[in-house]
């Protein structure tokens, strides 16, 4: 009896060195890497998938600001990979996909109140058009402020993939960093895929439409290793989901959860469910 708990304290002692190490070498390799933040609506009237309560924003927001986080545009990320370009200590890029009006009269007082920078990727035929989109001159003020860098989400929100004709799928990158062009000033030079659906000849469209990278919606921190047009992003949404420990785990453990989150992903789409299902992610 004594030779087998011996056994098993040294089988798990390995165990834990081995996922020691791993851990390590995980935390190592993201030496360069930098999560982006995946929010859409932020508001307490809607109680969907999208949605963060303002509160809970706020308090997301406060952490950030109170443990030394420092927030970043996505150029001056591509400038830290490729130019050589310094980066802060402890980066992250806060995003916002749609332009949903509660970006300006919830999320940017917040952000304001915190001196924190976001990108919102602009449906830009949805600007002024829909009262639960931001107008153009919502954009222009949350620009004019230095914190708020507005970005392309396409024309109408369609799906790149599920376009008939590579036509299609240009007008839909070039269209809109033309209106951006000529309602803001300035050009887009980052895109956020509708639904996160990309393919080889979506990212090649992407790139020759002039964009200097692409994000989409997986689950991961965004890598110097990564093809540029196919970045990942952490999803912070889900009203009755995501609460502030959650934030807090997907942030802090990001190195670690983002390769998991990857395997998870795999083992789903080899078929191997039962496996998949083993690997909790906050």
């Amino acid at each position: 009896m004594r030779t087998i708990c011996k056994r098993l304290f040294l089988f798990f002692a390995a165990l834990l060195l081995l996922l020691a190490g791993i851990t390590a070498y995980l935390w190592h390799g993201a030496a360069n890497c930098v999560p982006v933040l995946n929010y859409h609506q932020i508001n307490d009237t809607e109680n969907n998938a999208l949605t963060v309560k303002v509160e809970q924003f706020d308090k997301q927001m406060q952490y950030l600001a109170d443990n030394g986080y420092h927030t970043i545009t996505p150029a001056d990320m591509l400038d830290c990979w490729e130019n050589g370009k310094q980066l802060p200590d402890k980066p992250v890029i806060i995003t916002f996909d749609d332009g949903y009006r509660d970006n300006y009269i919830n999320a940017f007082p917040i952000l304001e109140k915190y001196g924190l920078k976001a990108s919102i990727f602009l449906i830009t035929d949805y600007v002024s058009l829909y009262p639960n989109y931001v107008t153009w001159d919502m954009a222009k003020e949350m620009q004019e402020s230095g914190l708020i860098d507005l970005e392309s989400h396409t024309l109408s929100h369609t799906e790149l993939t599920g376009l008939e004709s590579s036509e299609d799928v240009v007008r839909q990158l070039q269209e809109s960093r033309n209106a951006l062009q000529y309602r803001l000033g300035k050009p887009a030079f980052f895109i956020a895929y509708p639904c996160g659906s990309y393919d080889d000849q979506v990212e090649q469209l992407t790139k020759d439409a002039g964009y200097r990278a692409a994000f989409t919606v997986n689950y991961g921190l965004a890598s110097p290793d990564e093809q540029r047009f196919v970045l990942d992003r952490i999803p912070i949404f889900g009203c009755n989901q995501h609460t502030f420990l959650r934030f807090k785990l997907r942030i802090v453990l990001a190195p670690v959860l983002s390769p998991l989150s990857t395997l998870k992903t795999n083992l789903q789409n080899s078929g191997h469910t039962w496996l998949s299902n083993l690997i909790l992610m906050p």
